[in-house]
């Protein structure tokens, strides 16, 4: 029997400006987590690594009360969700695929995608796969994989760190990419979903779940994603932090370009963790290009 860590919920309650209720679905024999706010069309908050939906705590808002459901779900292995101990039960695949019972489950249709970080190769597969369900999509400091992708000096550095590091310390990670320091309390919050060191499988594998040859687990399906954005003409924003040390501009301008998008908007005083710094002004970009749409 798989060995899984599940949160004490102790462990996660007054947590600043975080006031949301958790929603329960189980898939799989496993208890996955999500936030559900506000009524309309329903718009989906995807986060990456070591996120989780406390991400979005401060672009919810503004997007809520321009009378839109935000749903933001917490990924199997992270947050509020259940966490697989062992470190090579992630994949992509299955990430994709728990990822989209959400979407089924909760029968979201017309949904605006919004994606960062991890949560772009994942919510962006779900967009291609279900386009009967994804009607818009916001992009944020993200990418897809393909094989051949060039990853950035930061980000090697960071999986290498990683790799060698099982007790993943989490604090450090959104602080080292946060352009404004977010504070003890709300790093501690970052911290809160993993209690022990096998909790931390999930974030631990993200970085060696990328494809870096054009035959790896993941490459070819990257690049069917990529190549079926480029011909897509659903609405999309593209959103990027100024001062990103993992994803910088260029990487955001040549991406666009890969998916047939215009150069994204600079969010100004930002780093990779955009939603920390300039959450409420994000919130406040999407909520009018949606009203705006």
């Amino acid at each position: 029997m798989e060995q899984v860590v599940r949160t004490p919920e102790e462990r996660l309650e007054g947590l600043p400006e975080f006031p949301f209720e958790p929603h329960y679905r189980e898939v799989d024999g496993l208890r996955l987590a999500h936030i559900d706010e506000g009524e309309g069309a329903p718009v989906v908050f995807m986060h990456g690594e070591p996120t989780w939906s406390f991400l979005w705590r401060k672009v919810i808002p503004p997007v809520r009360e321009a009378g839109f459901r935000c749903v933001a779900p917490d990924l199997v292995g992270f947050g509020r969700s259940d966490k697989p101990a062992r470190l090579s039960w992630y994949s992509y695949e299955r990430h994709v695929a728990l990822a989209a019972t959400l979407l089924e489950d909760l029968d979201l249709r017309g949904a605006t995608m919004v994606v960062h970080d991890w949560g772009g190769p994942i919510g962006l597969r779900l967009a291609v796969e279900h386009p009967e369900r994804v009607a818009r999509l916001v992009v944020m400091d993200t990418g897809l994989f393909t094989g051949h992708q060039r990853m950035s000096d930061a980000w090697l550095a960071f999986r290498d760190f990683v790799a060698r590091t099982e007790d993943l310390p989490i604090a450090p990670l959104i602080r080292g990419a946060c352009k404004i320091d977010p504070g003890e309390e709300v790093l501690a919050a970052y911290e809160a979903p993993f209690p022990t060191a096998g909790s931390k499988a999930g974030a631990r594998a993200f970085p060696e779940l990328i494809p870096f040859a054009p035959d790896a687990p993941g490459a070819a399906e990257g690049r069917r994603v990529l190549e079926a954005l480029r011909a897509d003409r659903r609405p999309t924003l593209m959103l990027w932090a100024d001062s990103d040390p993992v994803l910088p501009l260029g990487v955001a301008e040549s991406f666009a370009r890969a998916i047939g998008r215009e150069p994204p908007r600079t969010i100004e005083h930002a780093s990779h963790f955009l939603q920390e710094d300039q959450g409420p002004l994000i919130g406040t970009l999407i909520a009018a290009w949606l009203a705006g749409g």
